[in-house]
């Protein structure tokens, strides 16, 4: 069950998919579920699938640059990455959903990584190493394999984004997986399910349920 109120909550969609994604159908169910008893949360959606901004040479100058001495062209190539920030600070709790591609994550979650991956912002760094600058608040990773075991040697997708938010400061990290997908969907969703129960559980449909969804 939920330990404290969640007002807002942050969905990045990865999958290239837009229909039949069972990622996404995973993240409706979280976000169902977080709204059930949280009714009032505000959803901010961020779909990756529209197209996400991979950092450059010219992003890396205006970055390095100091903040006060950014020009008008630095801080409009920076405004994605501080707006994607912006979103994640805000958030008390984040929905991540994706597939796993060859071993690992959709490009477009990786590139958008990159954007509030930030020294100064969202970590930095210190004699005992990397320190992450985000308070702890609970992420779910809701992801469908074809047929790479989570957590095996073979994933590069979970682990790595585990890794991700524990470097930025976020440890609550709850993996709902659907493994197997290739070999049949319907019972690995299942599996998944089950897991979410642990963190949600299941409650039946309501249909007054409210929808505030903002996408971006």
């Amino acid at each position: 069950m939920q330990k404290h109120a969640i007002s807002n909550i942050l969905r990045i969609d990865s999958s290239t998919q837009t229909e039949g994604s069972i990622s996404r159908r995973l993240g409706d169910e979280v976000i169902r579920r977080l709204r059930q008893e949280n009714p009032f949360a505000q959803v901010r959606q961020i779909d990756l699938a529209q197209g996400a901004s991979h950092i450059d040479a010219t992003w890396v100058a205006a970055n390095l640059t100091r903040a006060e001495e950014r020009d008008a062209g630095a801080r409009i190539r920076l405004a994605e990455s501080d707006a994607a920030i912006a979103d994640l600070r805000a958030a008390d709790a984040v929905v991540v959903t994706a597939p796993i591609y060859n071993f690992s994550i959709p490009s477009t979650l990786k590139a958008w990584i990159d954007l509030v991956c930030r020294a100064g912002l969202t970590f930095r760094y210190t004699e005992a190493g990397p320190q992450g600058l985000l308070s702890d608040r609970p992420v779910y990773l809701a992801m469908a394999s074809g047929g790479v075991p989570f957590g095996s040697a073979a994933d590069f997708a979970s682990t790595y984004l585990r890794q991700v938010f524990h470097f930025i400061g976020i440890d609550d990290v709850r993996l709902v997986g659907a493994e197997g997908v290739a070999r049949g969907s319907d019972a690995a969703v299942q599996t998944a399910l089950a897991q979410l129960d642990a963190w949600l559980p299941h409650q039946p449909h309501h249909s007054e349920d409210r929808q505030h969804v903002h996408t971006r």
